[in-house]
C-alpha cells in the first residue's frame, strides 16, 4: 500500500474492504456478544477480552451477566461482589474500572451508556481501542480499533520494518484509512476475527486469508517474522514468603490488599518479599510483624508456587504458621478477618492464592 496513485491507493482500500467483509460473511466467529444492541453488553465484552482470549472470556461473560444483567445492577454491586466475579480472569484493574465506570455513568449519563466517542473516553480503563470497538459494534460508528491482532494484521500487511510499538501512530493511520466507515461494526469486528482465526502469531494461514494478494509481508515470505519483537529483558523473579495462620479455634487469617495497585482489593494470605541472606521462616515472622502487628510461630512447608505476572514472576513459599499473640492490624492492607476454610470461598483472591486453598483443601 505505498508507491501507488491516489486512485491505486482507493481502489486497493475499496478491494480489501469488500474482500475481508464478504470473508467475514461466511467465516466470522459466531460469540454471544456478537449481534447484540446493549452498549452495556458490548463494553462488557470488550473489557474482558483485553489481555485474554475468547474461550476463557465466554464462560464469564455469560456468569456475569446473569449476575449483573444491566449497568446499573453492575452500578449497585459491591466491589466484593464484582471482584468475586472476575476472579480468576487475571489485571483485575479491569473489573474495578468496570463497577467505577459503571457508578459514573449513572451519576453523569442517568445510567444511559454514552454515544460521544469524547464522553466513553473519559471512562476509567477505556482507552481509543476499547471507546471504537464499543462505539462501532453497538452503533455502527465509523471508528477504527487498533488492539494486538489488528496491529499484527497491518504490520504484515504493509510488511512493517520495525516493532509495532514503534509505529503506533502510523498503524492507526492505517487502520482509519481501511476502515468501510458505513459497515464499521461488522469491519473491525472481522478483522479482529482475521487476527484471531488466520492471521496468528506462529504459522499464520496464509492460504486462507482474503488478503493473502496485497500482503507485503506473504509476497516477501516473510510473514511468519513479523511483527518485529522489541528487545526484551528478562523478567524478575521475587521469592515471597507467605503464612496460613491458624487461631485456637483453627481459623485462618486473611487481609484485604489496599485498593490501589496490583491485586487491589482482593483477598490474600499474609507475606511478602524474602530479602538477600534470610530464610523463608524468617522472612514470613517478620512481614506478618510488620504487616499485621501479631506473633507467629512458623511451621511445616504447605505449598511452593510459581506464578507469573506481566512484568514479574514470583515463586510463594507457603507455611502452616500459629497465632501466638496481638490483635491482628491493618497495617499495610485494608481489612483482616479470621475465616474458616468453608467460608473462605466468599472472598475474591487472586489465582496464585486459589491454589493455596486447594492444596489446604487436599490436606
Amino acid at each position: 500500500m505505498t508507491d501507488k496513485s491516489a486512485t491505486e491507493s482507493e481502489l486497493e482500500i475499496v478491494s480489501l474492504q469488500q474482500l475481508l467483509l464478504d470473508w467475514y460473511q461466511t467465516q466470522g466467529r459466531d460469540l454471544p456478544w456478537r449481534n447484540e444492541p446493549d452498549p452495556y453488553k458490548i463494553w462488557v465484552s470488550e473489557i474482558m477480552l483485553q489481555q485474554t482470549q475468547v474461550k476463557t472470556v465466554i464462560p464469564y461473560y455469560q456468569r456475569w451477566l446473569k449476575q449483573f444483567p444491566t449497568l446499573n445492577a453492575l452500578a449497585t454491586a459491591d466491589l466484593q461482589e464484582v471482584l468475586k466475579a472476575w476472579e480468576g480472569l487475571g489485571y483485575y484493574a479491569r473489573g474495578r474500572n468496570l463497577h467505577k465506570a459503571a457508578k459514573y455513568i449513572v451519576r453523569h449519563h442517568d445510567g444511559v451508556f454514552p454515544t460521544q466517542p469524547e464522553a466513553v473516553l473519559k471512562l476509567p480503563g477505556i482507552g481509543r481501542t476499547t471507546a471504537g470497538g464499543i462505539l462501532s459494534a453497538a452503533f455502527n460508528q465509523p471508528l477504527p480499533i487498533l488492539d494486538g491482532n489488528v496491529k499484527r494484521v497491518l504490520a504484515r500487511l504493509i510488511a512493517l520494518p520495525k516493532p509495532p510499538k514503534q509505529a503506533v501512530s502510523q498503524l492507526w493511520e492505517l487502520s482509519e484509512r481501511l476502515l468501510a466507515r458505513d459497515r464499521a461494526k461488522d469491519f473491525n469486528q472481522a478483522i479482529m476475527d482475521l487476527g484471531a482465526t488466520l492471521c496468528t502469531p506462529k504459522n499464520p494461514a496464509c492460504l486462507l486469508c482474503p488478503w493473502q494478494q496485497h500482503c507485503q509481508a506473504y509476497n516477501k515470505g516473510i510473514q511468519s517474522q513479523l511483527p518485529m519483537k522489541e528487545p526484551s529483558s528478562p523478567l524478575p523473579h521475587k521469592q515471597i514468603g507467605v503464612a496460613v495462620i491458624r487461631n485456637t479455634q483453627g481459623q485462618i487469617l486473611i487481609d484485604r490488599r489496599l485498593e490501589e495497585g496490583l491485586l487491589g482489593g482482593l483477598w490474600e494470605f499474609p507475606g511478602g518479599k524474602i530479602e538477600p541472606g534470610e530464610t523463608v521462616q524468617a522472612c514470613i515472622k517478620r512481614e506478618i510483624k510488620e504487616e499485621l502487628g501479631i506473633e507467629i510461630e512458623v511451621g511445616e512447608h504447605l505449598i511452593s508456587l510459581d506464578h507469573a505476572y506481566t512484568h514479574f514472576r514470583i515463586t510463594l513459599h507457603v507455611h502452616y504458621c500459629r497465632h501466638l499473640a496481638g490483635e491482628p492490624q491493618t497495617i499495610e492492607c485494608q481489612e483482616v478477618r479470621w475465616v474458616t476454610l468453608e467460608e473462605i470461598d466468599r472472598y475474591p483472591f487472586p489465582k496464585a492464592n486459589t491454589k493455596i486453598i486447594a492444596a489446604l483443601r487436599a490436606r
